[in-house]
């Protein structure tokens, strides 16, 4: 089958050409070629192996807390591999407790959560990588693990895989953002969409309602506006998307818009927010700013914010720049604003 649209590699090749780094290309398609033998795996599923080995728990936690499964594993040894030999020093991975020293001599450093969405893995829904790419710093040979810890807005690169009814690359070299779609019959993924950019105005939010009496009262109010839809205070209805898969949602809003919330809650554990800063917020916040979007943490640009560990969790919103820059808004009023007795009107922060 012959496609008239160019390939990652004449895309990356051009890049390079144009001024882009060679490390940083390499680097992708190392990434590449990791994801291709990573969908190959999730395609067949249960019948890679008895009993539906890959789908099942690896009975250990992650360092963040999380419960492995076996496919996490195996992602991040897919990773960990395809990795070994492109320019890279230093990899920070989920599944890792502490940073894995690759070469010191080398220019950059990867963060990657190697299997995004893994509690879907057994309802046949879509799955994904989250991966940064930042450089080393000179200062930073003597511990070169800290080249992981740099502010998101110093990535040379970022992007994700999503592994659903197609496998896709959603990727931005800080020149735009752009989904390459993966070819099985011959191995090469191919631009589809160029120059992404978030719709503004749409309706959909995608946040998980259940914990709405942990949230802070911020993100209540904002959710109580939406929820009100044509007779509230926003004077339209808006309708909720959950998948429990980060990508998957992300995926959604480049294509339709809208806006995602994870934010930190009253739970514990939760306190600090629940996603991780390095491999999951400053990638995708990067290739949201570079689709025309925003990322914040409801106060600060996520870009902006100084890693303190791998691991770090941060409060976490994302998706066209009208929402996301509401959903601030309602965090610098909630302070000074006082909620209206339900009895006698309804509250709202916009209500014209």
């Amino acid at each position: 089958m012959g496609y008239t649209t160019e390939t990652l590699e004449k895309h990356l090749a051009d890049w390079r050409a144009a001024g882009g780094r060679a490390d940083v290309a390499e680097t992708v398609e190392a990434l590449a070629a990791g994801a291709r033998q990573l969908a190959a795996k999730i395609a067949i599923g249960p019948l890679l192996s008895e009993m539906g080995e890959l789908t099942g728990n690896g009975g250990m936690d992650t360092a963040g807390g999380d419960q492995q499964k076996r496919l996490d594993l195996e992602a991040d040894t897919v990773f960990g591999a395809s990795l070994r030999t492109s320019p890279v020093a230093v990899v920070g991975s989920e599944e890792q407790d502490e940073a894995q020293v690759l070469d010191a001599t080398r220019p950059l450093a990867v963060a990657i959560d190697p299997l995004d969405g893994s509690s879907n893995i057994d309802t046949n829904l879509s799955i994904g990588t989250i991966f940064a790419i930042f450089p080393v710093p000179a200062s930073g040979t003597g511990r070169i693990d800290t080249a992981l810890l740099q502010p998101g807005r110093e990535q040379l690169a970022a992007g994700f895989f999503i592994y659903g009814p197609q496998t896709a690359l959603v990727l931005t070299l800080r020149k735009g953002t752009h989904i390459f779609t993966l070819d099985p019959a011959t191995g090469h993924f191919h631009l589809t969409r160029a120059n992404v950019m978030v719709p503004e105005g749409r309706n959909e939010y995608a946040i998980n309602a259940s914990n709405y009496r942990h949230w802070p009262e911020a993100i209540r109010d904002y959710i109580d506006d939406l929820m009100a839809g044509v007779s509230g205070p926003r004077g339209k209805d808006f309708n909720m998307r959950w998948v429990a898969s980060m990508v998957a949602e992300a995926y959604r809003i480049l294509a339709r818009g809208g806006i995602y919330l994870y934010p930190r809650d009253t739970r514990r554990g939760y306190e600090n927010g629940r996603l991780r800063l390095v491999y999951e917020a400053n990638p995708m916040s990067l290739l949201f700013e570079e689709a025309g979007g925003a990322a914040t943490d409801g106060v600060n640009r996520i870009l902006d914010l100084v890693p303190t560990s791998l691991h770090q969790r941060v409060p976490f919103v994302f998706g066209s720049t009208d929402k996301v820059q509401r959903v601030a808004r309602y965090h610098m009023d909630a302070p000074t604003r006082q909620r209206s007795a339900p009895l006698f009107a309804e509250r709202g922060l916009f209500r014209l």
